[in-house]
């Protein structure tokens, strides 16, 4: 039940939003993110990493957004069909959540050997807002490298969401929390009326 912003709601209804998961623990929240967003009406499509698949399946998201999950970029519709391009082409906004350390470093520096980084990859962020809801460690959130891609995924357009500080899977207390479902709607809510501001 979501226990947010209703004006959130009223947002996201009838808009065409991909929710990207990496592959983190954290993934167990966004099938509530999901959930939320098809209850408001809104056409949700979900891609996956392989690596995500394995703390949930895809079949998890597809019986709550209602769609086939994107997790095979050689498995399209119609042979031939690059749908990275059209699903790109098509939606309104995007959230990446868990963006892992490893997914973010692949979408700042261009690598796409992966269903969400090549489908991300695909989006003109000029046009349709991406963003980015950081999970993981502690100690990987804080490491130099991470704290770079941080900086240059907010430079090439990225929004980056900030994620919480507590108890994290590790079994230790940090920075790196995946922020709650209703937080994630209410960025993607966000999004979309600044977008619609600037348009």
């Amino acid at each position: 039940m979501f226990s947010g912003d209703p004006e959130a709601i009223e947002t996201v209804a009838s808009r065409r939003i991909l929710v990207a998961l990496g592959g983190g623990i954290a993934c167990y929240k966004v099938a509530a993110v999901v959930s939320t967003l098809a209850q408001a009406g809104a056409e949700v499509h979900v891609a996956m990493t392989d690596a995500a698949t394995k703390f949930v399946t895809p079949l998890t998201f597809e019986a709550l957004s209602g769609r086939a999950v994107y997790h095979d970029p050689w498995a399209g519709p119609q042979p031939g069909d690059p749908q990275h391009i059209r699903l790109a082409r098509s939606i309104d906004v995007a959230l990446v959540a868990p963006c892992t350390m490893d997914l973010l470093a692949k979408l700042v520096h261009g690598l796409t050997d992966d269903p969400v980084s090549l489908l991300v990859s695909a989006i003109d962020r000029r046009q349709r807002p991406v963003l980015l809801a950081p999970s993981m460690n502690d100690v990987m959130w804080h490491q130099p490298a991470n704290q770079r891609n941080l900086a240059d995924a907010e430079r090439d357009g990225f929004t980056v969401l900030t994620p919480e500080a507590g108890w994290q899977a590790c079994r230790t207390v940090g920075v790196g929390r995946l922020p709650e479902p209703d937080q994630l709607v209410e960025a993607v809510a966000a999004a979309l009326r600044d977008q619609a501001k600037s348009s």
